[in-house]
Formats: structure tokens, C-alpha cells, sequence
């Protein structure tokens, strides 16, 4: 079973970084196929729900307060949301 556990997005000098934190009883050697499609799965099914949970809205639950800002969004979690985690 595979469990995704975080992702971070990272937008450094025009391109997308991916950080995709989970957990997994697969064997799978880090340089496989296999690891890179069940990586590439993970991080497509977790951006959806991400994207799913913005439709419903979101509330800013902690921020900065400096001129360079890094705001936290709480994102509620919809019944579609939670059906498409389980």
C-alpha cells in the first residue's frame, strides 16, 4: 500500500519542482520504472484533490507579514475529496 503524505511545490528560475513525500511497503529500486510511475500517480492524484479542495474555497490560516510573503491556505475537504483520498 502507498500513502502520499506531502507534496511541495517549488517554482525556481521559470520551472515546477515537485517534492512528493509518501510512504510504501513496495520494493521498488529508486531509479525503476516502476517507482517513477507510481511517483508520477501519487503527485497526479494529490494535485486533483488539491485542485478539487480550491474549488470549495480556501482560508488563509497563517501569514508572514513581510514585503516577500508566504501565506498558509487551510483547504476544506469535500465529501469528493475525501471519497477520492480513501
Amino acid at each position: 500500500m502507498t500513502e502520499l503524505k506531502r507534496l511541495v511545490l517549488d517554482y525556481r528560475n521559470g520551472e515546477v519542482v515537485v517534492r512528493c513525500l509518501y510512504r510504501t511497503e513496495s520494493g521498488a529500486g529508486p531509479t525503476t520504472k516502476a517507482r517513477r510511475r507510481e511517483v508520477e500517480e501519487l503527485t497526479r492524484a494529490g494535485l486533483e484533490q488539491a485542485l478539487g479542495a480550491l474549488e470549495g474555497g480556501a482560508e488563509v490560516v497563517g501569514t508572514s507579514g513581510f514585503t516577500q510573503r508566504e501565506d498558509i491556505l487551510s483547504l476544506p475537504r469535500s465529501y469528493e475529496v475525501r471519497e477520492a483520498a480513501s
